[in-house]
């Protein structure tokens, strides 16, 4: 279910566990890198951050 909604065009909103907390960013895909089993977010500002696809609760 989680690789279908990263097929999307344009920007997604992922919350996802970090440290125990649990944190909503908004962007698109980047990369995803099944190996290391982590995702890249492109943000409105270009900035890029990986999230483990583990730690990812819902997406929309």
């Amino acid at each position: 279910m989680i690789l279908k909604a990263l097929r999307k065009k344009g920007f997604i909103t992922i919350n996802y566990y970090k440290d125990g907390l649990l944190q909503t960013i908004k962007g698109q895909v980047h990369h995803l890198n099944l190996n290391e089993q982590t995702l890249s977010l492109k943000d409105e500002n270009e900035n890029v951050f990986s999230i483990r696809l583990s730690g990812i609760k819902e997406i929309y």
